[in-house]
């Protein structure tokens, strides 16, 4: 018979033995202040530059010609912006799901991916931002969205729209998260003051510490405020795409006017956000040398979250399928079969073979603790989130109330290149973060070395 635990069952440790304090700072400090950077860091940032350079061509053209050259049409008036917008909101919850909910709940395991994952969240949700300014194709006009003003044709924003709540939810959960990231940032930037050699560096690194000694009395302080922004930045994740998940929901349209709408948006965004931080984490901690600090117990348990995630996202698939039986309504009856088999079938079944079918490999131990088995997981969920958002938006538009008005949508080069331009601005922003700043927080590592555990607050 096996013994499943024995008694002296102990986790795997979250950083590899054999690191001291002084270890631990000048590895993840050096990837920093070091003047040499590897070959790859170059490679990735300079492609993403020239996909944002695409994507500076498309917007100027959309600019001087508007929104006609995009594949937008009737009846499919939303398309490739909303996609993006929805899909890059969604990648942008794990950092603060990851940091700040797994903070109050004590999980020592997000020590080493907190940092990058904030970080993933705040250039995500710039990407997602660009599409709100730009979907008019001239925004200079959309500004009595935000800011009314009196004028001749009587024209308000209408705050009984999520559209407008979008605004307020997208912006404040932003600024908290930058907030939460900077204050994150502090001590380790001190670190990097105290450590830089050059006297510019020094000094810039000074100015951003704000004056950080680490004294008791700034650490009393710090914890204070970095747990009150914790407090706050956690409804924000739920609260953020339960409001993105208003815009369709609110809809009296087939396939989108569902309650089910919100938890089922919010546990996509986590499958997508941790999707998105296991497809960055692998190769960073590969490069750089960071497999002592993000260890096989981080990457296996991003799996274990992915796949529980995804199996809350395949139950409202079943859901969308089910209420189109069971609500007896012709229109939704309709809309599951269109999905199924009408002219975008191969999208739907792409989508469920990346979202539903892949991630069952990560029942299995050996593929959650392979890296190569988790990163092509992740790679096939960033794709198939994206997926269901095409889905979901054009799907339920192309074919209305009225087989009259019935429509094809297909996104045209523009569309791609502004889509394709954000991921390169995501990537660029992501990297030039990593060249500038710790991707990993240097002073929670510290935490878990041994000589912390032994001299207790001595750690600090």
């Amino acid at each position: 018979m096996i013994n499943p635990k024995p008694s002296t069952y102990e986790p795997a440790p979250l950083i590899e033995p054999g690191h001291t304090f002084t270890s631990i700072s000048d590895k993840i400090g050096g990837v920093v202040l070091t003047t040499h950077q590897p070959i790859s860091w170059f490679v990735v940032v300079s492609v993403g530059l020239m996909l944002m350079g695409m994507m500076g061509m498309a917007i100027t053209y959309l600019l001087l010609k508007g929104v006609g050259i995009w594949g937008v049409n009737i009846p499919v008036g939303w398309g490739f912006a909303i996609i993006n917008f929805v899909w890059w909101i969604g990648i942008g919850h794990a950092g603060t799901l990851i940091s700040a909910i797994l903070l109050l709940l004590k999980q020592g395991w997000r020590t080493s991916i907190n940092r990058f994952a904030e970080g993933m969240t705040i250039f995500a949700v710039m990407c997602a931002g660009l599409f709100p300014l730009i979907h008019t194709g001239r925004p200079w006009l959309a500004a009595y969205w935000l800011f009314p003003y009196p004028n001749s044709m009587g024209l308000w924003p209408q705050f009984r729209s999520p559209l407008i709540w979008d605004v307020f939810a997208v912006s404040t959960y932003f600024t908290v998260s930058l907030m939460y990231w900077y204050v994150g940032l502090i001590p380790d930037i001190a670190t990097l003051r105290d450590k830089a050699r050059n006297i510019w560096v020094k000094r810039a690194y000074g100015m951003l510490a704000l004056g950080w000694r680490g004294s008791a009395r700034h650490w009393q302080r710090y914890e204070h405020v970095y747990l009150l922004l914790a407090g706050l930045s956690t409804p924000l994740v739920l609260s953020v795409h339960t409001v993105v998940s208003f815009d369709f929901a609110i809809g009296i349209v087939p396939g989108w006017h569902a309650t089910i709408f919100p938890p089922y948006f919010v546990a996509g965004a986590i499958y997508a956000g941790f999707a998105m931080v296991l497809t960055l984490a692998i190769p960073l901690r590969k490069v750089y040398g960071l497999e002592d600090f993000i260890t096989m117990r981080h990457l296996e348990n991003m799996g274990k979250v992915t796949l529980v995630t995804g199996l809350i996202v395949a139950y409202g698939y079943m859901s969308e399928a089910f209420f189109g039986w069971y609500s007896g309504n012709k229109y939704e009856g309709f809309m599951i079969l269109n999905r199924m088999f009408g002219p975008y079938w191969y999208m739907y079944w792409t989508l469920i073979f990346c979202n539903i079918l892949t991630p069952q490999w990560l029942w299995i131990k050996r593929v959650r603790t392979s890296t190569l088995g988790l990163f092509l997981v992740a790679m096939v969920v960033n794709v198939g989130m994206w997926l269901e958002r095409f889905v979901i938006v054009v799907t339920s538009l192309h074919r209305d109330f009225l087989p009259s008005s019935w429509g094809m949508y297909h996104g045209t080069i523009w569309d791609w290149m502004v889509f394709t331009g954000t991921l390169g601005m995501f990537i660029t922003f992501f990297f030039l973060f990593i060249r500038f700043l710790p991707m990993i927080s240097i002073f929670e590592v510290r935490t878990m070395a041994p000589a912390a555990k032994m001299n207790g607050s001595e750690a600090h």
